[in-house]
C-alpha cells in the first residue's frame, strides 16, 4: 500500500526520524534535505521513493538526482537521471547509482565522471568494492589530471583511491608532458608518479622511442627499467639489451645482457654484456666481450676487445672509438691483434699499441707500435714503428721474405701488400725467384738468398714476392745459392712468425 505524503511533512518525518534514527542506531541512514519535493513510502516492501527534485545525504555522502528509492529491508539504495554523489572533495556524476549496504558494493551507469581535487575520471559504467577500497571499469575509461595535461585510456581499469594505485589493461596508453606510452597492462602510482608496464609496450618522448615488454617508468624524475627485448631508438643512435636503465633528463643509458649500441650516422655498433651511453658525458662504453663492426662498401670492419669506447664531440657527433685489451680485428683480407687500439674518424687513422701485428695474406708486420691510414676507408698504408718487422712466407713456409728497420711504411692495394718504404737500419732477407720455361710449363725456381743492409730502402712486392728493391745510399749485400746458405745470415734480428697469433674466427 501507497501512502503519499506532502513535501513539508515528508521534511519533517525524513528530519525527525531518520536525522535521529541515524545518529542513534545507523538504522535510517537517508536524510532528506531541502529543496526535495516528493517521497513515496511502501509499507510492505519498506521502500521510499523519491521523486522530482531530489536532495539527500546518504551515510555523509550528498546526493542529488531526478528520482532515487532507499529499501530499509534490503539496505540499498538506487538513484537515477542526472545523479550527483558528493563528499569532501570527491565528486560522482551518472546517470544511475546503485548501492547495498551490506556488502558495501555500488554499480554506476551511463556517462560516469568522477573527480577528486587532483584527477577526474570518465567510463561507461563502474562497480566500486567499498569493502576493499577498488573501483572497476571494463567498458573504456579514461583518467585525466586536472592540474597537469596527464591522461590514461585502457580498455579496464582498476582503481584504489585509498592507495592512489590503479591498475589498466586492454589498449593503455598514458600520456604527459611530450611522453606517452602504449602497453597491454599498466599499474600507476599516481603519489609517487611511477607506471609499472607489463606486456609489450612502446614509450616515447621528444627525442626517444623505445620498446619493451616489462619495467618501470619514475615520471616525475623522468628514469626507467626496461626489462626483456629492450629496444631503444634516437635519431642517431639505436640500442637493445635484456635490460636498460634509462635517465630522460641526461639522456643516460645502462644496459645490460646482450647489449648493442649503434651509431646510425657512422655505421658503427658496439656490443658487449654491459653498456652504457650518456650525452651528458659525451661517450659510450661497451664491456664485455666488447664487439665493435662498421660496414665499409661491401666488407665489414670488425674489431673485439674487453671493452670499447666510442667519443662524441661537443654536437654528439662520433670522433673517436678505442679499443682496450686483447684487441684484435678482422677486415677483408687484413686482420690484426694488439694490446689496444684508437681509431680517429676525423682523420681515418687507426693506432695500435704495445707490439700489434696484422697480417695481410702470406704477410705479416709488427713492430711496438703501429699506425693504419685509411683512404676512403680502405687500407691504404700501415706506419710501422719501433723494431719494425716484414715478414713473408713463400713457398708454404719453406722460404720466408724478411724485412726489418726503425721504422716500415707499408703500402696496400685492394688489402695486400704492395710496396715497403724502410727507414734506419734496414736489413732485407729475401729468396729471388727466376722462371724456367719449357714447352709450355713454367717453374718458378728459387736462385739463392740476398741478405741486404742499407741506411734506407723500398721494395716492391707481389703475392709476398720481391720483384724490385730501390736503395737509397750504398748497400752491404752478399748472395748465398740456395745450397750455400750461411745459417747465421738467414734470419733477421727478432725473426718471429706467430700463425697461432693470428685472428681467424670473426665470432
Amino acid at each position: 500500500m501507497n501512502q503519499k505524503l506532502n513535501i513539508r511533512k515528508t521534511a519533517q518525518i525524513i528530519f525527525a526520524v531518520f536525522f535521529v534514527t541515524s545518529v542513534l542506531s545507523q538504522k535510517y541512514p537517508i536524510v532528506l534535505l531541502p529543496g526535495s519535493q516528493k517521497i513515496e513510502y511502501n509499507k510492505k516492501t519498506g521502500e521510499h521513493k523519491l521523486l522530482g527534485t531530489v536532495n539527500f545525504t546518504y551515510k555523509g555522502n550528498r546526493m542529488y538526482c531526478d528520482s532515487a528509492s532507499y529499501n530499509e529491508k534490503t539496505q540499498t539504495i538506487k538513484a537515477f537521471g542526472n545523479v550527483h554523489v558528493q563528499k569532501d572533495q570527491i565528486n560522482l556524476y551518472c546517470d544511475s547509482f546503485y548501492y547495498k549496504t551490506s556488502v558495501k558494493y555500488a554499480k554506476l551507469w551511463g556517462n560516469v565522471k568522477i573527480r577528486d581535487a587532483e584527477y577526474k575520471i570518465s567510463t561507461d559504467s563502474i562497480d566500486y568494492d567499498a569493502k576493499n577500497g577498488r573501483a572497476i571499469y571494463r567498458n573504456f575509461g579514461k583518467i585525466e589530471s586536472i592540474l597537469t595535461n596527464e591522461k590514461i585510456t585502457s580498455k579496464s581499469g582498476y582503481l584504489y583511491p585509498d592507495s592512489k594505485n590503479v591498475s589498466f589493461s586492454g589498449k593503455v596508453k598514458y600520456s604527459k608532458d611530450g611522453l606517452t606510452m602504449t602497453t597491454d597492462t599498466l599499474k600507476f602510482n599516481y603519489s609517487k608518479q611511477i607506471a609499472y608496464f607489463y606486456g609489450p609496450t612502446n614509450i616515447k618522448n621528444d627525442s626517444v622511442q623505445i620498446y619493451c615488454k616489462k619495467g618501470w617508468y619514475d615520471v616525475s624524475n623522468e628514469r626507467a627499467q626496461l626489462l626483456k627485448s629492450v629496444q631503444v631508438n634516437k635519431h642517431d643512435l639505436f640500442l637493445s639489451a635484456d635490460t636498460i636503465t634509462y635517465n630522460a633528463k641526461i639522456n643516460e643509458f645502462k644496459a645490460k645482457g646482450n647489449a648493442t649500441y649503434t651509431d646510425k650516422i657512422e655505421n658503427i655498433s658496439c656490443s658487449g654484456r654491459q653498456l652504457f651511453s650518456s650525452d651528458q658525458k659525451k661517450m659510450a662504453y661497451a664491456s664485455g666481450q666488447a664487439i665493435a663492426t662498421k660496414i665499409i662498401k661491401n666488407d665489414t670492419l670488425i674489431l673485439r676487445a674487453d671493452s670499447i669506447k666510442l667519443y662524441k664531440d661537443s654536437l654528439l657527433n662520433l670522433q673517436e672509438m678505442v679499443a682496450f685489451r686483447n684487441v684484435a680485428f678482422w677486415y677483408g683480407k687484413v686482420s690484426g691483434i694488439s694490446d689496444s687500439s684508437q681509431y680517429l674518424l676525423s682523420n681515418k687513422k687507426v693506432t695500435l699499441f704495445n707490439s700489434p701485428i696484422i697480417w695481410s695474406e702470406n704477410t705479416e708486420l709488427k713492430g711496438d707500435s703501429m699506425q693504419i691510414f685509411l683512404n676512403d676507408s680502405i687500407i691504404d698504408s700501415a706506419l710501422v714503428l719501433g723494431h719494425a718487422t716484414a715478414l713473408m712466407e713463400v713457398d708454404s713456409g719453406k722460404y720466408y721474405n724478411q724485412v726489418s728497420g726503425k721504422a716500415i711504411h707499408a703500402f696496400f692495394s685492394n688489402e695486400e701488400l704492395t710496396k715497403i718504404d724502410v727507414k734506419g737500419n734496414a736489413w732485407t732477407i729475401f729468396y729471388p725467384t727466376d722462371e724456367e720455361k719449357k714447352d709450355t710449363v713454367i717453374t718458378i725456381k728459387r736462385l739463392g738468398m740476398n741478405r741486404l743492409f742499407a741506411a734506407e730502402l723500398r721494395i716492391y712486392l707481389d703475392s709476398g714476392e720481391v720483384r724490385k728493391i730501390t736503395y737509397f745510399d750504398k748497400p752491404d749485400g752478399i748472395f748465398f745459392p740456395l745450397d750455400k746458405i750461411d745459417e747465421k745470415e738467414k734470419w733477421i734480428n727478432g725473426f718471429q712468425w706467430n700463425p697461432q697469433l693470428r685472428p681467424r674466427r670473426k665470432k
